[in-house]
């Protein structure tokens, strides 16, 4: 059954505020933002953000509720998409891993279906990598289960939070990666600008959004 698609436009901070309705029903969450955000996931210290670099450039510090390294959330470079599974759903398992792999799976489906992997092969990282300083503090300096890279580079960044009712993937590709942008709103110690520079990053064309969400409504809906 395709789920239902439901569109948000606001703030970062907004978006994550969102809670899933009791009782849930499958369904597609495209979050459009009209603001930047520096995201920090649920385990990092709000220090990680350079509150004074962020205040003048106009960037919103927000926290997510799911895992994972920082986010650089701004208007227009990123597909946001948050994917809604309730516990009672076919698709639903209580194995966090294979879930992962799952919902990257349909990622995987859904850019193969457009195209998107023309750039290189496109696989679904089958277990997290291991962990190293940049990993820690940036989302897409890093993999994990069930992330889709292009030609071995990073391309679909999901992290999930779960509750009894419903498991909550939040997965986001970049049309616009802008390394330098994200490391200046970073507290110190922070890398190099030549060490995010070299983090492989794949993104895909903006112009391709409207048919990309079709064929993950199609994907996610099998």
């Amino acid at each position: 059954m395709i789920p239902s698609v439901r569109t948000f436009c606001g703030s970062p901070a907004h978006h994550h505020s969102l809670a899933v309705p009791s009782p849930s029903a499958a369904e597609l969450w495209v979050l459009d933002a009209d603001c930047s955000a520096l995201v920090l996931g649920s385990r990092q210290s709000i220090a990680v953000a350079d509150a004074e670099a962020c205040r003048r450039a106009g960037v919103d510090v927000v926290r997510r509720r799911s895992g994972g390294g920082a986010v650089l959330v701004e208007p227009e470079a990123m597909t946001w998409v948050d994917v809604i599974v309730p516990s009672g759903d076919d698709r639903w398992t209580d194995d966090v891993v294979a879930s992962m792999r799952w919902c990257g799976e349909q990622w995987l489906r859904a850019l193969a279906a457009i195209g998107a992997d023309g750039a290189g092969t496109l696989e679904v990282c089958t277990s997290s990598m291991p962990q190293t300083d940049v990993s820690d503090l940036v989302c897409f300096g890093g993999l994990a289960a069930g992330e889709v890279t292009s030609g071995g580079a990073k391309l679909v960044g999901i992290s999930q939070r779960r509750t009894r009712q419903a498991a909550r993937f939040q997965c986001a590709v970049h049309h616009t990666w802008r390394p330098r942008r994200l490391l200046a709103l970073l507290a110190a110690p922070r890398p190099t600008p030549e060490v995010l520079e070299a983090l492989p990053v794949a993104v895909v064309d903006r112009a391709a959004r409207p048919v990309l969400l079709d064929a993950l409504t199609e994907a996610f809906g099998a």
